[in-house]
């Protein structure tokens, strides 16, 4: 199952002009580079839901903590803890 989980976007990591970003996101610690071209809006310290690498849309916080609880409790967020050379 294909899931967008949301992270809480710590640093801009690299940043060609104000669209073509990219951004370090924490998920409850671990780590992700993860493209903010479609948030050209996200800034540091929001939360952001990713899909498949890239951030779709800025969410609010209360939203995006209870969302990562469900999914944890479900165990959809397995694949989070396999190691990304990106971290």
């Amino acid at each position: 199952m294909c899931l967008a989980i949301p992270g809480k976007l710590i640093a801009i990591t690299s940043q060609l002009d104000e669209t073509f970003r990219v951004g370090k996101v924490s998920f409850d610690g671990v780590l992700k580079e993860v493209s903010l071209t479609l948030v050209p809006e996200a800034r540091v310290e929001d939360y952001v839901l990713v899909h498949v690498g890239a951030a779709i849309s800025v969410v609010d916080e209360d939203e995006a903590k209870k969302t990562f609880d469900i999914l944890k409790q479900l165990g959809e967020l397995n694949e989070l803890d396999t190691p990304d050379s990106n971290n």
